[in-house]
């Protein structure tokens, strides 16, 4: 069977669009808190519509929003028995949006499940079920790969690929390591890494927890480490080496109304967002790197995904709309703008 994800990364860069959570719950369609993704039954047009926004900015892949959607997540909300026809739900969603465009790819996912144990046989068993079915619906609904996101288990990671490996389509398989920075069970970044590669995966690298910043010194260091393609999609939120995850930022700049729960993450963290220059020079710092898959997590929003593809020389659909400040009243360069307007533009 050829391998079209590993034939386009060859080519060169491959944008994959992630962070529906967030972007759907400000959008009004999801709990922040619980992120469960209802909406894929509930509101499929507004779901549809998100994919095709993230499309026309650049995204190369329709990952199917089943993030969350696992077994034990329909169980906290008490809603188990709509776990395949969510599941199934989103994948036709994804499948429909990809096919309207030459090229696309239809990728079905598998991500942390918060119940993995590292010395609980019976938990790793639960949590290889739910993975198997996931990942079978997913075939069945014609995936074109799988992509398994956001571990920050090593071993639950492990699980996932192989999960994902046996299905026979392409696999992608990114890591989310928390403050400590390393997995939980001890292990590093980079040996991680190093596992998934042997295990089969075609991509691996990071996605979420981590922004621009304490993301991009671990991609060096797996692109040295692996010989296979490598993800980046980071959050686009201002982490630091102090404060590495967006779990614990602070608002440094005295927030007058913060959170009730007493923390920026996960409904806070506007005041920490990163402009768009910032990921566009991730995206350009990471592929000069030799990262060809790239995106954004949780946080994106189309702009940001058609910046990340115009930082790696790519045109979207979008870029129509792209930045032309020549013609702005105020701070442009158009002849016709009079002088008098733009000698206000330091007064503004």
């Amino acid at each position: 069977m050829s391998n079209v994800l590993k034939e386009r990364l060859d080519k060169g860069p491959v944008i994959c669009a992630e962070g529906f959570l967030f972007e759907l719950e400000r959008r009004g369609y999801l709990t922040a808190g619980e992120f469960v993704p209802e909406v894929a039954l509930e509101n499929p047009k507004a779901l549809e519509v998100l994919h095709r926004d993230f499309q026309r900015a650049g995204s190369d892949i329709v990952e199917a929003f089943t993030y969350n959607g696992h077994r034990e997540k329909m169980r906290v909300i008490g809603k188990e028995d709509l776990l395949e026809p969510l599941n199934r739900a989103a994948l036709r969603i994804a499948r429909k949006v990809a096919d309207s465009k030459p090229g696309n790819l239809m990728a079905g996912n598998i991500s942390n499940t918060n119940i993995w144990h590292p010395t609980d046989k019976l938990k790793q068993a639960e949590v290889r079920a739910m993975f198997e079915e996931m990942v079978g619906w997913a075939v069945e609904e014609g995936a074109d790969l799988i992509i398994g996101e956001t571990f920050y288990y090593a071993e639950e990671a492990y699980t996932a690929c192989e999960v994902a490996k046996a299905s026979g389509l392409p696999v992608v398989l990114t890591i989310a390591p928390m403050a400590a920075n390393e997995m939980a069970e001890g292990v590093s970044i980079v040996d991680c890494c190093k596992k998934l590669e042997e295990l089969g995966a075609d991509v691996v690298g990071l996605n979420c927890f981590r922004g621009p910043e304490t993301m991009l010194p671990y991609l060096k260091e797996i692109r040295k480490a692996v010989k296979c393609h490598v993800g980046a999609l980071p959050i686009p939120y201002r982490t630091t080496k102090k404060e590495p995850t967006f779990f614990n930022l602070s608002d440094r700049n005295g927030c007058t109304c913060p959170s009730p729960h007493g923390r920026t993450f996960p409904t806070a963290l506007d005041p920490l967002y990163c402009n768009r220059y910032e990921i566009g020079q991730f995206a350009k710092e990471a592929y000069e790197l030799g990262v060809n898959y790239l995106g954004v997590c949780c946080g994106a929003n189309p702009m940001l995904i058609r910046q990340v593809a115009e930082a790696v020389g790519l045109t979207t659909e979008a870029s129509r709309f792209s930045e032309n400040m020549a013609n702005h009243f105020m701070y442009g360069t158009n002849e016709r703008l009079p002088d008098n307007i733009k000698e206000l533009g330091d007064k503004a």
